[in-house]
């Protein structure tokens, strides 16, 4: 296997150390960020005098080639990516290929190579989360006015709107979207000419390899450039943030599909059969994005448990962030692709939803707050629904199947105006706090997402 070190070794590595330390394999994954780092290393070693402009153009062009070719034609026994360029280089340009790394260090190339394609991919997150949030204020719109039972404890609590619902979904993946926003900014400078931990001897640019890479700057301290992975472990968290939402309402979908609720069926692209069971129409792409959220959680807890130990300067420990690394962001960018098509394709039964809310004393919160308004003490009134509660599950009715006489008879106390606040529509249309389910509340918050929308970018939280 060739190397790009060796010389001062008398015994080449075991067979199984070998194979051990390999990771070309991984780093495939970012062969094109990798040339396209040494292209832009081999313009300024040209441009400073640190090599000839006739051996630059060489390189660069030997360079392009590889961009060219794809990475089919990079050798298979390289130790990784960035001896197989260079090995692939030498094939192409003879032996000046040798003078690409003058000036430069594994260290700092993959630091660079990390970044470069970690930006890429955040790019590509960043847009399917706005996807998703469009088709989310889009079905929000539609079920405007659909009722719901909302819950605590998994409990009905108070009714409320699907739109109001989904729109809470809308803002959890806004705070997605600021946050990879965010980590962009922050990793968008170049770890490029650092070497192996405290910069080099040659007069080299690290400023002009940073603007032709669009990074906003190098690094300022060559050590912290070899050695910092937080970027990583941010990516790594935010991946993983968005697949722990996604499995919650992905949970929802598997949940609101069962013959219990009935709330919703997801399009039959989405679903699956049974093999022996011939009516089935499983879930499974919801239930393997819960599933899969846990490996998402797993790659940060991993890094995270890698990285508390290491002293600066670089470690071979860390060639294990990559794994993790493209397999949280190929989940999540896969998993919001995906939960937009099933949002997309989801059809609610509405009025399955709307019969959810009767006889599940979900407005009981909206006769205690009547009775406080009348000027009986909240606690007081808490107490005294309690009781009217009682009496209709006694007498197996719902508080909306309450009438005036038996209020009377329940609660003495109790005027029978109270009765007009029981209806689940009265409630939904009565919670018209900020950022409550009411009608001109949520209207109010599609204005705000809509626009957000077509802001470019996530610049806002909220």
């Amino acid at each position: 296997m060739k190397k790009l070190w060796g010389g001062a070794h008398r015994e080449p590595l075991s067979p199984s150390a070998e194979h051990y330390g390999n990771s070309l394999e991984s780093d495939l994954v970012f062969w094109l960020e990798d040339v396209h780092g040494s292209i832009a290393h081999a313009m300024m070693l040209g441009e400073t005098g640190i090599i000839t402009k006739k051996e630059s153009a060489l390189l660069v062009k030997g360079l392009k080639q590889i961009v060219a070719e794809g990475p089919g034609k990079l050798p298979t026994d390289a130790e990784d990516i960035h001896t197989a360029v260079e090995m692939r280089l030498k094939k192409i340009v003879g032996e000046v290929a040798g003078k690409l790394h003058t000036a430069r260090s594994r260290n700092d190339q993959v630091a660079t190579d990390t970044r470069f394609y970690l930006d890429g991919q955040l790019r590509l997150l960043e847009g399917f989360v706005k996807l998703l949030q469009k088709k989310f204020v889009a079905q929000a719109e539609a079920h405007f006015n659909t009722l719901m039972p909302g819950s605590t404890h998994q409990q009905h609590a108070q009714p409320i709107t699907l739109g109001f619902h989904l729109l809470a979904h809308f803002w959890a993946l806004q705070r997605h979207g600021w946050r990879i926003a965010r980590l962009r900014e922050m990793q968008s400078y170049s770890p490029l000419g650092s070497a192996a931990l405290a910069g080099t001897s040659f007069p080299i640019d690290r400023r002009r390899t940073s603007s032709l890479l669009g990074f906003t700057a190098p690094i300022p301290n060559a050590l912290d450039a070899t050695s910092d992975r937080s970027h990583v472990l941010d990516a790594l968290h935010i991946c993983a943030q968005v697949m722990t939402d996604l499995s919650r309402l992905a949970n929802e979908l598997v949940l609101w599909s069962t013959p219990e609720f009935g709330w919703v069926s997801l399009p039959d692209s989405h679903t699956t059969g049974s093999s022996i069971m011939p009516q089935k129409r499983n879930p499974d792409f919801a239930e393997l994005m819960r599933g899969r959220a846990g490996r998402a959680v797993g790659n940060y807890v991993s890094v995270a448990t890698m990285m508390k130990g290491l002293v600066l300067g670089y470690n071979r420990d860390t060639q294990e962030d990559k794994p993790p690394l493209f397999d949280s962001l190929d989940l999540a960018v896969a998993s919001v692709l995906l939960m937009w098509e099933m949002i997309a394709g989801a059809k609610f039964n509405t009025e399955r939803m709307a019969a959810a809310t009767r006889g599940d004393f979900s407005t009981a919160t909206d006769l205690a707050d009547f009775l406080a308004e009348k000027g009986v003490p909240f606690r007081t009134a808490h107490e005294q629904v309690g009781k009217i509660v009682r009496a209709c599950i006694d007498r197996k009715i719902g508080l909306e199947d309450l009438t005036p006489e038996l209020l009377k008879k329940i609660a003495p106390k109790v005027p029978k105006e109270a009765l007009k606040v029981l209806d689940p529509r009265a409630s939904v249309n009565s919670r018209e706090s900020e950022g409550g389910t009411g009608p001109k509340a949520v209207a109010k918050q599609l204005r705000q997402a809509k626009a957000l929308l077509k802001a470019e970018g996530f610049k806002k939280p909220y």
